[in-house]
C-alpha cells in the first residue's frame, strides 16, 4: 500500500525517495534490498535482462 501510495503522488521516485516513503516498512530479514528493486521495477525505472 505504500508503494502505491508514492507512485500515486511520484511516479519516477528516486531510490532515496523510495527508502524514505518505506522507512518504517522494511523488515529485519534482509529482503529490503528486493522490496527496493521491486519498487524501482514498479515505476518502471529498473529492467534487468532475461535470460
Amino acid at each position: 500500500m505504500t508503494t502505491k501510495a508514492l507512485l500515486a503522488i511520484n511516479p519516477r521516485p528516486t531510490e532515496q525517495e523510495a527508502l524514505a516513503a518505506l522507512r518504517y516498512n522494511l523488515c529485519r530479514c534482509g529482503t529490503h534490498v528486493e522490496i527496493l528493486r521491486a519498487v524501482m521495477r514498479a515505476s518502471g525505472q529498473l529492467t534487468e535482462a532475461v535470460d
